[in-house]
């Protein structure tokens, strides 16, 4: 196995079991209460989550099967690099300013029910498998366009970490949710 992998695939485990010691205890309706209409539920921030993983997965479909429509920008690896750092770094932990996510990665509904950590952890697992089926194409300097906008490209490694870095951050904002809950 890539050591990539097999190193987000360590923290990926970490942020699930995180998540499971932190909220496994709440009820559904303290999973979906909001501290206030501005600010998502717990349950809200995990189904973000899984949008938003869930949306790289045709993005993969199409770089496997050669479909894939980058812009004229995606041939600059200054660009390519600067928009993954970029995104990389909005997405850090470590960032206190909030910023507004693309509408299709908004929540689906407001309840979600009391079963979305149970959700969380088999999409967490799908996840896991899908970093692993894509392995393959780690280390070939593979540019993707965001699922939002086809416009905003970055390499594959850099999508990868994204995605593992927001989870870091939303689970630092679920614990400040139930922490304004309480």
């Amino acid at each position: 196995m890539n050591p990539k992998t097999e190193a987000w695939e360590q923290e990926i485990n970490q942020i699930t079991a995180q998540f499971q010691n932190s909220f496994g205890q709440l009820s559904a309706e303290k999973l979906n209460q909001k501290p206030d209409s501005q600010t998502w539920s717990i349950a809200e921030i995990l189904d973000h989550l899984i949008r938003i993983n869930e949306s790289y997965y045709p993005v993969l479909k199409q770089v496997r099967q050669g479909t894939q429509n980058l812009p004229f920008i995606s041939r600059f690896s200054f660009f390519t690099k600067l928009f993954g750092n970029l995104i990389l770094k909005s997405v850090s932990p470590d960032r206190s300013k909030k910023i507004k996510t693309f509408p299709i990665w908004e929540p689906r509904a407001s309840n979600l029910g009391g079963n979305m950590l149970e959700k969380f952890e088999k999409h967490q697992q799908e996840f896991i498998s899908f970093l692993k089926n894509n392995e393959d194409l780690l280390g070939k300097n593979i540019i993707i366009s965001s699922p939002a906008n086809r416009m905003i490209v970055y390499p594959l490694e850099t999508a990868f970490e994204i995605l593992i870095s927001h989870e870091k951050r939303h689970y630092q904002q679920a614990l400040e949710v139930l922490s304004r809950l309480q």
